[in-house]
């Protein structure tokens, strides 16, 4: 038998994680949230009670982390695992609801490349273009979260220093 940590809750759901999970899940995504619980009430209904009792009522609503670092650890776990456009798509959306800029969002999938590999990383960036096209973020410029980069021009033949 395994000693029960304390801050563990019972397997079955209780009331009270599952309306602390259904909160949390609101707060992510206030439209699609709960249709996605309602999509699984016919097929899977125990999956979608425990996903939001488990998942969002007691992970989720942990207080060491804010929703936006939950998110970029989120975005990173779902670009490395691969095969997960639609939970990508959903938590893409959320990041931005929490307060992430498409450039962190950007900058986070970049940094996963080097842990999970390119193919990957590239699946979620253009999973992110279309969330981003979706919300009316692209182009991107600095008024919606990117960094507006500075054009770097070559100095002409013999003037500022250039070569002659």
């Amino acid at each position: 038998m395994f000693a029960q940590h304390p801050n563990i809750h019972n397997y079955q759901a209780d009331s009270s994680r599952y309306e602390r999970g259904m909160q949390a899940l609101k707060t992510l995504s206030p439209a699609t949230g709960p249709k996605v619980v309602t999509s699984l009430a016919g097929v899977a209904p125990a999956l979608a009670e425990h996903m939001v009792a488990f998942g969002y009522g007691d992970v989720y609503a942990g207080t060491a982390l804010s929703p936006s670092q939950r998110q970029l650890v989120t975005l990173g776990i779902l670009t490395a695992l691969g095969g997960c456009e639609a939970q990508l798509d959903f938590h893409l959306n959320a990041s931005l609801n929490v307060g992430l800029s498409p450039a962190e969002i950007i900058e986070a999938l970049t940094q996963s490349a080097v842990y999970c590999g390119f193919p990957r990383a590239l699946n979620a960036v253009f999973v992110a273009k279309r969330v981003f096209t979706e919300r009316g973020l692209l182009p991107a410029n600095s008024s919606n979260g990117f960094k507006a980069e500075e054009p770097t021009q070559e100095p002409e033949p013999g003037k500022d220093g250039g070569p002659k």
